[in-house]
């Protein structure tokens, strides 16, 4: 069975493990793209979209570690 090409909030929380109302946010803010659908706007996010997001954290944090390198002990 194949997956389904639009996640659920609750969905993208499960696969981050992080709250649902931290998805809403990134959601609302933009910082994670998703669509309205349905008469009372209910929120998906395209699974294509999530992996984008991911790879662009991952791109982000390899940036932040190399520009913010962890200091070496100073020998006793």
């Amino acid at each position: 069975m194949s997956e389904p090409r639009f996640l659920l909030l609750s969905d993208v929380a499960a696969e981050l493990n992080v709250s649902d109302s931290q998805v809403y946010h990134m959601v609302r803010s933009g910082e994670l793209p998703a669509i309205k659908i349905g008469g009372r706007g209910q929120w998906r996010v395209e699974r294509a979209k999530l992996e984008e997001y991911i790879a662009g954290k991952y791109a982000e944090t390899a940036a932040w570690v190399r520009e913010n390198p962890l200091a070496e002990r100073e020998a006793d």
